[in-house]
């Protein structure tokens, strides 16, 4: 490692940092690697590169030079031209040279993605390998738990991964001995804890409009299929354009978000939704509540509101793992498109909300759905007639072309009873966790 460097926050500044103290903090960096203190702090990207050029002709003995800058779209202020910095520096004289090895990286996937990955200027073409670090699956937070020693079983990895996401910097602060709801208290519950600023400290360090990004994800939150670009544009008052259009897209592409198009209808019929579970969790019961229960997760299991948040966390944590469902069901090599499905009810037919269709070019349909339980699931005659309406509602608007096979995703199993036949195939988490 010949230069390491790492862009300073903005949330730590109310979501800004100037450019002056992005080049101070450069320029600490750079003598701090062993550029000569004689050197005066530079006043612009272009100086400031061109002093790195001079410190690794200084270093350079032949071996292979890393320079690594860590957070490089928080450097990236506004009007600093730091993108024509980094491309002056990298085409005018390091791309030249065998031995260097220049690594980025950035929290913030939409920047990297626009500015590097997609970049149609001086930097086109120039990225050797890129990494992009999804979240864990949750057979990949099972096994950072015990890693941890953190002893929990699936039903609880799944509720943990429901609240946390996949993400090991949220799952690194569970603390050994503790029940799940202990550890989710101490961590988003509790004065004074961890996680209780997160949700703002995350949009701010990640965009630079984070106030709109916010009110986007607020309303996706608010119902768990989503809502069309219209109804967003609408109920957020954002101008539909480019505005909105940048908004949806660094939101997906930091996965915040998805797009999908409800099976049968027309591509006009695009719905957004909330992928995020931290998100999702988070705007459900912690932000906004100065009231907070600092021991909501222990006295909150049998709620009405907290049961059925966690059924809907449950889809999305289904929605995630598409892979391993499609594995179960042994058509992992099969093409399909999968969405949720809210069809309204008419004069002489009923509505259905489909929790997941997975469209498949072996002409099935497998009409999902969902059920987080303790135990064994039983299907009641209502829930049989109500089965049966969504069946007959999917065959209705695709017109029967294809067979549909009911397929139940729950946690444990299926209790036997007059009603269980209905059910072509069943995936358990079990097979969410392979």
């Amino acid at each position: 490692m010949t230069f390491h460097h790492t862009g300073l926050s903005p949330f730590d500044n109310n979501g800004k940092t100037s450019m002056a103290d992005q080049l101070q903090a450069f320029y600490f960096s750079l003598i701090s690697s062993g550029l000569d203190s004689s050197e005066t702090c530079p006043k612009s990207w272009i100086e400031a590169f061109f002093l790195l050029e001079k410190l690794l002709k200084k270093l350079d003995t032949g071996a292979r030079q890393v320079v690594f800058i860590d957070e490089l779209s928080w450097m990236d202020t506004p009007r600093s031209g730091f993108v024509t910095g980094l491309e002056s520096f990298w085409n005018g004289w390091a791309s030249a040279r065998d031995n260097i090895m220049l690594i980025v990286c950035g929290s913030s996937t939409s920047w990297m993605v626009s500015n590097l990955v997609n970049n149609y200027g001086g930097l086109y073409g120039r990225l050797t390998y890129e990494v992009k670090l999804s979240p864990f699956t949750l057979k990949e937070c099972d096994d950072y738990l015990k890693l941890n020693g953190i002893i929990m079983g699936q039903y609880d990895v799944a509720q943990a991964y429901m609240i946390f996401g996949g993400v090991p910097y949220y799952l690194g602060f569970f603390l050994k001995g503790m029940s799940l709801a202990q550890n989710v208290d101490r961590i988003m519950f509790a004065k004074d804890a961890v996680l209780a600023r997160e949700y703002d400290r995350l949009f701010r360090s990640l965009f630079v409009h984070w106030e709109e990004h916010q009110k986007v994800v607020s309303l996706l939150a608010t119902r768990h299929y989503g809502f069309t670009r219209d109804e967003i544009s609408a109920q957020c008052g954002i101008t539909k354009g480019g505005g909105l259009s940048d908004i949806l897209k660094s939101l997906i592409d930091s996965d915040f978000i998805t797009k999908y198009v409800p099976i049968s209808t027309d591509r006009s019929k695009e719905y957004y939704k909330l992928c995020d579970p931290f998100c999702s969790f988070y705007l459900k019961f912690v932000h906004g509540n100065s009231t907070a229960d600092n021991q909501f997760m222990q006295n909150s299991q049998n709620k009405p509101s907290y049961i059925a948040w966690r059924g809907n966390a449950f889809e999305q944590v289904c929605f995630n793992h598409i892979k391993q469902i499609k594995a179960a069901l042994g058509v992992s090599g099969v093409l399909s498109r999968e969405s949720a499905l809210i069809v309204s009810g008419g004069e002489k037919t009923r509505g259905a909300q489909i929790d997941m269709v997975i469209d498949r070019d072996d002409n099935v349909l497998n009409l999902c759905e969902m059920k987080f339980c303790k135990d064994d699931y039983t299907i009641t005659q209502s829930d049989w007639f109500n089965f049966q309406n969504k069946i007959e509602t999917l065959g209705r608007i695709t017109k029967w072309k294809k067979n549909i096979h009911f397929t139940l995703v729950t946690t444990q199993g299926l209790a036997r009873n007059e009603h269980f036949g209905i059910v072509q195939k069943m995936v358990t988490l079990n097979d969410l966790f392979k």
